[in-house]
């Protein structure tokens, strides 16, 4: 774990004070930069040392088989992972020779700042060197919200005391080798040279290098272009060779002078355009940007960053420690997203390698709830990256004997890449969650356009799945058998209430788009027939129900599976998945992440209070939270239920789960959707946010350490802020056309002539429940 005092606590960066050898691969993650086009992991400029490389562009993958050792019908044969492409981060210097690597000499000052501002890295270093000379050094490293292909990195070097000889080697380096491989699922499968090299060039100050994937024949041109500022008799050459480029910047440095680089680097990658067409697309980009200068990259990111929080910030009052926590969460969701377009947000963001760069159901479920209501064209983006892929869903439902559309479990480019189909293949909520993302988008959005288009088409081929996959049992319930609903510990059951529930969420409003669109949906052939069969099954689908115990089972048969020795577990055993086989974790009640707890929350209007109450304490005691998804939804329902300190505790968690580094693993890359979770667990948690009715309702309530929160929406053309004290709510419409809302269950109407406050009524006096021994969230209050 990543202690406490690691970072200082700033409301708008993340600082290191100095250097944390033995934690390079976890702040290699947290410092990580992107646009959602480029990703930079935050390794040391000069490269060495380092806990994992990483240059990665989002969609650039390589194809590797997925070996089984007894094949089936329907498996797939072949897996996408994404790689570490051509680093153009590097910048190695030489101190009158001596090559500068802080494993050497005397390490006075290192201090890195990630600017949640200015959306940069600060880094600042002074170095003596072996043979006794000092140097400072410093560098500011962004990836451009503004002009997505590019990268710069401002790099200065003066001398400390005496005249200094130094040079300054700018490369681009291809096929790095790659970290050692772990015996660990969520780890990436390392590809060793990759890349194929098919061009090499150099001039001036300038580099390129062309290479191809070997397996999936994708093509990336790197290039580097430098402005270099330095004292009389400053020298520069350039080279280049298959896998590497230089250029070099020499000079002589006395007390008082300051050698300085700008890097500016550019990437264009593509599955079907040229050699000759990418070089020049980089050339394009390195010329744009060279025109721009470094400070007007610089000043167009802070610009771009200005309007993003101004819209989405979310305040705490009382915890500094969490507010900058939840900034870093915020920054990295967008950051992620922000220049995909058209490309998916994996589950890892573009920070480490870790599931192989893959994206699952955590984007739509997590991480496209956030961007729906602060950067809704990201989210518009996404889905239409999932649209973009349709025709891929659909042969996977063919081959599975399905109608509609199969959408993957995990992928990159859209085929599925899970080698474990009880997981993978039968977890076919992904489908509706899709579905509901879709929706979602097009109630806070009003985009027609995307409804009658992708939209429309989305939540068609979605129903055709249900109405395929369940059937009509004697008794008249719409049944739906041998999936895996969001807890991969209880697989292959019949009735999943999630998956039930979203389903039926998903045939509604299919059948509601197609009436509204009825020449659109006849163009889908989609008929009247179809929408009446869509709405029976709808009505009539089975939400099992345990009357004994009066809680709600996980799926068919739950609350009678064998119970789970917890007593006995011991806490080097989680997750468990890594130390029990499947068939007992399938056959027993305990759960990984929240699934039924996830319902009560995105499928709320379906349960009471006191229903929810109980089942929240049922799931509680048997809930290990093996997954980074599960405390943000336990978070939001116990503040919905009234357990606000264990709530508290919870977001205490997700927001923490990696600057903590909580779950072991941060240095695969940040866990994106439970960064997002943090959003959630602040803004539908003690925000009490909920959107699946006519219009955006709100129960706030605070745990006693927050003093105010405040958060930010957008929806239906008007911007809100809604901020909440103990005793109260106060709701602003800050532009827009006046909107009907409900508090704690009252309609009420805002309007851009004054904000609205209401009292908040007391939360309910209920016992907290108990979670499994061991597995109880960190106790936020030590720190507060």
């Amino acid at each position: 774990m990543i202690g406490a005092e690691i970072f200082a606590v700033e409301p708008w960066s993340v600082r290191e004070r100095q250097l944390h050898v033995d934690l390079l691969a976890q702040t290699e993650s947290l410092f990580a930069l992107s646009n959602g086009h480029i990703g930079l992991r935050g390794n040391l400029d000069e490269g060495e040392p380092s806990g994992a490389p990483g240059t990665f562009l989002n969609g650039f993958y390589e194809v590797r088989p997925l070996p089984y050792a007894e094949s089936a019908y329907g498996n797939p044969e072949a897996g996408q992972t994404m790689i570490n492409v051509t680093n153009g981060k590097l910048i190695r210097l030489l101190v009158d020779d001596e090559p500068f690597d802080l494993r050497y000499g005397k390490v006075v000052r290192h201090e890195r700042e990630l600017d949640l501002r200015d959306g940069v890295l600060r880094r600042e270093v002074e170095w003596i060197s072996p043979a006794g000379q000092g140097v400072r050094v410093r560098s500011t490293r962004l990836v451009s919200f503004v002009q997505r292909s590019v990268a710069a990195i401002r790099y200065e070097v003066e001398p400390i005391g005496s005249s200094v000889r130094v040079v300054v080697q700018s490369e681009l380096v291809a096929n790095e080798p790659p970290p050692e491989t772990k015996d660990d699922p969520r780890a990436a499968a390392a590809l060793r040279a990759p890349l194929v090299s098919e061009f090499d060039a150099h001039s001036d100050l300038r580099a390129r290098l062309v290479h191809r994937a070997r397996a999936s024949e994708l093509r990336v041109a790197a290039a580097m272009d430098h402005l270099v500022e330095g004292p009389d008799r400053t020298v520069t050459e350039s080279e280049s060779e298959p896998d590497l480029a230089r250029v070099t910047v020499s000079t002589e440095l006395e007390p008082g002078q300051v050698l300085g680089v700008v890097k500016l680097i550019a990437y264009g990658w593509s599955s079907r355009r040229s050699l000759p067409s990418l070089r020049d697309q980089v050339d394009a980009a390195l010329a744009a940007a060279k025109r721009t200068g470094w400070g007007e990259l610089a000043r167009t990111q802070r610009e771009y960053l200005d309007d993003v929080w101004e819209r989405a910030d979310v305040e705490l009052e009382g915890d500094p420690a969490l507010q900058q926590a939840m900034r870093f969460a915020l920054f990295h969701v967008v950051q992620s997203a922000a220049r995909a377009e058209g490309r998916a947000i994996p589950a890892k963001g573009l920070t480490g390698s870790g599931y192989d760069g893959h994206t699952f159901w955590d984007m739509e479920t997590f991480t496209l709830p956030v961007l729906t209501y602060v950067a809704p064209d990201a989210a518009r983006d996404a889905l239409g990256w999932r649209h973009a892929t349709i025709d891929l869903a659909q042969a996977r439902a063919r081959e599975l004997g399905l109608e509609g559309v199969a959408f993957p479990w995990r992928t990159i480019r859209g085929q599925e890449c899970s080698g474990y189909w009880p997981a993978g293949t039968a977890a076919f909520h992904i489908n509706a969650d899709i579905a509901d993302a879709v929706r979602r988008y097009l109630k806070a959005s009003g985009d027609d356009e995307f409804e009658q288009g992708p939209g429309l088409e989305l939540l068609v081929a979605t129903a055709r799945l249900w109405r395929s996959l369940g059937h009509h049992a004697p008794d008249g319930g719409f049944r739906i058998g041998g999936v895996t609903g969001p807890d991969e510990y209880t697989a292959l059951v019949d009735n999943n209430v999630y998956t039930n529930l979203m389903a039926a969420r998903n045939l509604r409003v299919a059948a509601e788009a197609a009436l509204r669109h009825p020449k659109r949906a006849g163009e889908l052939s989609v008929s009247q027939e179809e929408i009446a069969s869509w709405r029976d099954a709808a009505e009539a689908v089975v939400i099992p129900f345990d009357s004994d115990l009066k809680v709600t089972p996980e799926c068919e048969g739950f609350t009678k599976f064998r119970p789970w020795d917890f007593e006995t577990i011991p806490a080097d055993e989680y997750p468990l998945l890594m130390n029990y086989h499947n068939y007992l974790l399938y056959s027993s009640q305990v759960v990984k992440q929240a699934d039924l707890v996830l319902a009560l929350y995105v499928c709320g209007e379906h349960f009471d209070d006191e229903q929810k109450a109980r089942d929240f304490d049922y799931y509680e005691a048997i809930t290990v939270r093996d997954s980074s998804l599960s405390a943000a939804t336990q978070a939001v329902v116990a503040a919905e239920v009234g357990h606000l300190e264990l709530a508290y505790d919870y977001l205490g968690e997700t927001a923490f789960i990696d600057l903590r580094d909580l779950a072991f693993n941060t240095r695969d890359g940040v866990h994106l959707a439970a960064l997002a979770g943090t959003w959630l667990a602040a803004v539908a948690g003690f925000g009490g946010m909920r959107d699946f009715g006519e219009t955006l309702s709100f129960a706030p309530r605070l745990p006693s350490r927050i003093a105010r929160l405040s958060f930010g929406l957008l929806y239906r053309g008007r911007r809100l802020r809604v901020e909440v004290r103990p005793d109260r709510a106060c709701y602003e419409l800050l532009h827009g056309e006046e909107l009907e809302i409900v508090h704690h269950g009252e309609s009420v109407t805002l309007s851009s002539s004054s904000p609205l406050t209401c009292e908040l009524p007391p939360p309910p006096e209920r016992t907290p429940p108990t979670p499994p021994p061991g597995r109880a969230p960190p106790r936020r209050h030590r720190e507060a």
